[in-house]
């Protein structure tokens, strides 16, 4: 029996002839539907014939035939949140790691930043353009995560661990290391994000997915943002040993990167493929990106959104750290019963998970400069903000069905907009304010993080639509692009302006240096927020306009069945 297979979109489309000559279409999600009941697959990926039936017979499937079970769901949400160990890390903490622990100059390590992440994302592209052409029987993507896997914990270790290097080894040292993990996220994390658009063509189902992607995300986000400072605090030990504290620290999320990896491979399928057997090549890739008018809103609007979390993520800890008043922090934390008196010379801490988790600040209201404080206050922000995004995200779904992800996004970044600004108007002492503020702004962005990433499959979709290739890797690959480029100027932007503002590592800072700080964590992200708002009101594919694509291209796919015996 003799069968060619051409196509796969959803259904799987085989053509072949009984031995009474006679001829029969099937469609069927996998070989092994039990629902046709006369036929079966064997390991060769053939078709064997029942007897039981001799009958012309076509089963249709639809979009409904790409459901997504729970475990397949869950598994592929462990690989971003695996990402998000070092995203996260980065976002948080890299700009303060390297300046007030690993000892280098502000302006030097911006610099670091920038080269590293500049070249990541010159990268990206080129990892797009290899996953779409990579062909093995796991997929195109799938395979990227597995291989993946051991490199990206070994480097994500190596990046925080501090060597005992000269001044110009250390600066060598962090750049090969930042390039390092920065390509190891690339190799990863762009065929991770594709794999998401190829694991169904259901738009609904890609929200769910990403709903559970993102909840997965905020997990991790969580995690990092909640126990890493308490963590190093407690690992950093009676010396204060910092550096030893962040490499254990970070030791441990790199074993979780590996195991989340391992689960999110062996848990997930590609089923979505072209219309054609296409053969692009790279510049007609790049020439279909330049007629697409979505991508290149997109792209401007990653580019922003990304360097503002970078500049976020920093601001926040200087503003913790070093604007907030340390006292009225410990009246906060003795209110929610997480300071105790101060150990005397030798004394252990006395047991408890709080203790173990280093959430417990210890000493005396009038002498906490030495004290974790800051860590502890950083990371109920954190905790904070990160648990009621994990909550409101789950509203995603239903919101982007009714009002369109497009609409729910414009109305969550401008009040992200407006609630950031308002920072600013917060004294060191009200750290009432710093909360509230804090839980409203992210009741109105977490809405619109899973939805971002599902407006990329999107653009995707509209590519193929409009020039009938599908090229989802180097979609991705170049919004991966200016999301990278947009860490890069984030963080290294706000390291020069650490500078400029004359901020000293590991002192008390100057009135200027504290006005910076003040404007970084409020005006400056209300306006970049405000920029992201008005590209996304320009973006052209609203509700409607989605969901024509969606069933054009469904009715497309289903018409292409050109099979040859």
């Amino acid at each position: 029996m003799k069968i060619a297979q051409r196509f796969i979109a959803g259904p799987v489309i085989y053509k072949y002839e009984v031995p009474k000559g006679r001829l029969v279409l099937f469609k069927a999600l996998t070989l092994s539907d039990e629902s046709l009941g006369y036929f079966h697959a064997v390991p060769s990926g053939t078709i064997k014939i029942s007897p039981k039936r001799n009958v012309t017979q076509t089963q249709h499937m639809t979009q409904s035939d790409q459901k997504l079970s729970f475990i397949e769901k869950a598994g592929y949400s462990g690989g971003d949140a695996a990402a998000n160990f070092v995203f996260m890390s980065m976002i948080l903490f890299q700009a303060n790691f390297y300046t007030d622990v690993f000892g280098l100059e502000a302006v030097i390590a911006g610099n670091i930043i920038l080269v590293a992440r500049v070249w990541d994302a010159i990268f990206d592209p080129i990892m797009g353009l290899t996953a779409d052409r990579t062909n093995t029987r796991w997929g195109k993507f799938r395979p990227w995560i597995l291989w993946s896997a051991v490199p990206w914990a070994v480097v994500m270790w190596l990046a925080y661990t501090t060597p005992n290097f000269s001044a110009t080894g250390m600066i060598v040292y962090a750049v090969v290391t930042n390039v390092m993990l920065m390509t190891l996220y690339s190799v990863n994390n762009m065929p991770y994000s594709a794999l998401g658009a190829v694991m169904t063509s259901d738009i609904n189902e890609r929200a769910k997915l990403n709903s559970f992607r993102f909840v997965a995300v905020h997990a991790a986000q969580f995690i990092v943002g909640g126990f890493t400072l308490t963590l190093v605090a407690k690992f950093a030990g009676t010396e204060n040993n910092r550096q030893f504290g962040w490499s254990v620290t970070l030791g441990i999320w790199a074993v979780l990167c590996l195991t989340l990896f391992l689960i999110t491979f062996f848990t997930t399928r590609e089923r979505v493929k072209p219309v054609t057997d296409q053969r692009s090549t790279p510049k007609q890739d790049l020439a279909d990106l330049i007629r697409n008018n979505p991508w290149k809103v997109m792209f401007a609007m990653t580019l922003i959104h990304f360097a503002v979390l970078a500049f976020r993520g920093g601001a926040w800890y200087n503003y913790y750290h070093s604007y907030a008043d340390k006292a009225a922090m410990f009246d906060w934390l003795q209110w929610l019963g997480l300071t105790a008196p101060a150990l005397a010379a030798g004394q252990p801490a006395p047991g408890g998970v709080l203790e173990t988790l280093g959430w417990i600040v210890h000493g005396d209201r009038a002498a906490l400069e030495k004290s974790n404080v800051a860590d502890v206050g950083n990371s109920l922000m954190n905790m904070l903000y990160t648990g009621l995004t994990m909550i409101v995200i789950l509203l995603s779904p239903p919101l982007a069905k009714r009002f369109g992800k497009k609409a729910v996004c414009v109305v969550g970044f401008g009040f992200a907009s407006v609630f950031s600004a308002a920072f600013y108007a917060l004294s060191p002492t009200n750290i009432l304010g710093m909360v509230v503020l804090t839980a409203v702004i992210a009741i109105c962005f977490a809405p619109t993080i899973p939805l971002v990433w599902t407006i990329f499959a999107d653009v995707a979709d509209y590519s193929e639509w409009k020039n009938g290739r599908r090229a989802t890797g180097i979609v991705f690959a170049t919004i991966g692009f200016a999301l990278k480029l947009g860490l890069a100027i984030g963080t290294a932007s706000l390291l020069w302006l650490m500078a400029l503002y004359g901020y000293q590592p590991n002192q008390e800072q100057t009135p200027e240096a504290l006005e910076g700080i003040r404007q970084f964590s409020s005006l400056y992200l209300g306006a970049a927020f405000a920029i992201c708002t008005i590209l996304l009101a320009v973006y052209q594919l609203n509700k409607n306009k989605t969901i024509q694509i969606a069933d054009e291209l469904a009715e497309r796919r289903l018409k292409h069945t050109g099979v040859s015996n």
